[in-house]
């Protein structure tokens, strides 16, 4: 027997087996009214109604609805009520220029938008046939018993699209199918010893590959999660304190303010003992771990994927035999990307290049044949970062091959930076590449080229870039340079620019 997978195979577990619990705790300070605590009965009601109101709008399956918002319940429940319905959810980012999000509205087909009020006279231009302010409940949900039309489930059909920044100026839409999902977010549950007796906080964006699968692995094992719509180190510890929270998701970055609000707590860290918090991005140093075992006295795990592999690929727990060890030791073996998730095969290409094969990987990129073949080339995935794998099956990624640099969490396109940059009337030449730092992993350096008789000062150009792009792709630092050594048919060999900047350091990314 084959019955196939559909994410809305999630909240109805949880209605059916958990329904009197409360599911999720809405956010108390946001422009919207908030929605309280909602038993999962509550959540599956309000999907139900979702659904039955894009059946009265005429959005049907396979269509797309886009959503643009910070953490929310009403964000949370769109996964069900939308993709849950057969239609396509296209989360995000919000932090994303309001042109950027035009673009990807307009690439992706979406006919409506959910925008979060406090987007809402920033993103003026942005506009779909249907606009809606999230809040505007009567715009969103049919009335109370409304039942939506049955959407036989197809495991192969596209859930949601997820826009990332890739090797490529403009970003790709990675089509995620409800196989892809349901394998990712019950894998991830199994790795991370997710229960009942678990309580979640949305420290991440749910827009982050689908918050990296959580909200469905949450939902469908009974978990009470605690959305929390801006991060705040201090505030995830009273949430830790407040709602006995016992794991949650976070870019190194996020680990960071954590810690640095812990030195300011008063009385015992909460969570001690208790917390597990699940790091992806980029690996953190080697202190950073130690000191998330020690100050916070919470475990830490690692994990390793990308937008195009729902994410999880690796993951990196640790384990008995590593006990004994000093919490140095013990971090110098976690700071390593992990182990193969179960249903993953890895391998290295000749070049180094890290592949990977599972049933959490991509149907392909929306509209994108040609780089969807690419991507998917002899039935691999191509990651595009370099690694190495060692004797005991654990990956190490040593350097990034695409052009990305991953700051904070947020992926960043160096070629988007540099044609940004190159757009100045001063500018003759320009390379950004990502450098190492402290709190964000890596940040963004520009080298910097002016045509012969112009001016223009570093913040001059920083400016320029918050302009006409996010303000997280600005960078951080500008060197001018007399020229960029090319190779002899002209290209930029970034490994030997970044190479000075990295010096010491056993991997390329930070």
């Amino acid at each position: 027997m084959i019955v196939p997978f559909s994410v809305s195979d999630f909240i109805n577990r949880a209605a059916s087996v958990y329904g009197d619990r409360v599911g999720v705790v809405d956010e108390e300070d946001q422009p919207a009214v908030s929605l309280g605590e909602l038993t999962y009965v509550e959540v599956l009601e309000l999907a139900a109604r979702q659904a039955a109101k894009l059946d009265e709008l005429a959005i049907g399956v396979g269509e797309r609805v886009a959503i643009v918002s910070q953490n929310s319940a009403r964000m949370l429940t769109s996964f069900f009520g939308v993709a849950g319905s057969g239609r396509v959810l296209v989360p995000v980012n919000f932090r994303l220029r309001p042109d950027e999000i035009s673009y990807i509205i307009a690439h992706s087909g979406a006919r409506m938008v959910l925008i979060d009020p406090e987007l809402d006279v920033a993103l003026a231009e942005v506009r779909a046939e249907h606009r809606i302010i999230l809040g505007d409940d009567e715009r969103i949900y049919a009335e109370k018993g409304a039942v939506p039309k049955q959407w036989v489930p197809d495991e192969n059909a596209t859930a949601c699209i997820n826009y990332t920044s890739g090797t490529t100026a403009r970003p790709k839409g990675v089509q995620l199918t409800h196989r892809n999902i349901w394998i990712d977010a019950m894998t991830l549950g199994l790795h991370a010893g997710v229960s009942d007796r678990d309580v979640y906080l949305h420290t991440l964006p749910m827009f982050h590959v689908n918050g990296w699968g959580m909200p469905f692995t949450a939902t469908g094992l009974g978990v009470t999660q605690v959305v929390l719509r801006k991060v705040d180190g201090a505030e995830i510890l009273r949430r830790v304190h407040k709602h006995g929270v016992t794991i949650l998701c976070a870019a190194p970055a996020v680990v960071s303010s954590i810690l640095e609000a812990a030195q300011t707590w008063e009385g015992e860290i909460p969570g001690r003992d208790r917390v597990r918090i699940i790091v992806a991005g980029a690996p953190p140093p080697t202190r950073t771990v130690v000191r998330v075992e020690e100050e916070l006295g919470w475990e830490f795990i690692q994990l390793y994927g990308l937008t195009e592999t729902s994410p999880l690929l690796t993951l990196n727990r640790t384990r008995a035999e590593w006990d004994a060890l000093s919490a140095e030791d013990r971090a110098h073996h976690l700071i390593r990307a992990g182990a193969p998730a179960l249903g993953v095969s890895l391998m290295t290409a000749p070049d180094g290049e890290v592949l990977a094969r599972s049933n959490t990987a991509l149907a392909g990129y929306w509209r994108q044949p040609a780089e969807s073949a690419e991507a998917l080339a002899g039935g691999w995935f191509h990651t595009g970062d370099g690694g190495k794998i060692g004797h005991d099956g654990y990956l190490t990624i040593t350097d990034r091959k695409k052009d990305v640099i991953i700051t904070g969490g947020e992926n960043v396109s160096s070629i988007e930076i540099e044609d940004v940059i190159f757009s100045h009337p001063a500018v003759s030449e320009v390379a950004v590449i990502g450098v190492p730092h402290d709190k964000w992993g890596e940040t963004i350096k520009a080298l910097v080229v002016l045509i012969p008789g112009n001016q223009v000062t570093e913040q001059e150009l920083i400016l320029w870039c918050k302009r006409k792009a996010a303000g997280y792709k600005a960078p951080t630092s500008i060197e001018f340079r007399v020229e960029l050594s090319r190779t002899a048919t002209g290209k930029l060999q970034k490994f030997k620019l970044r190479a000075p900047y990295w010096e010491g350091l056993e991997r390329q990314i930070n």
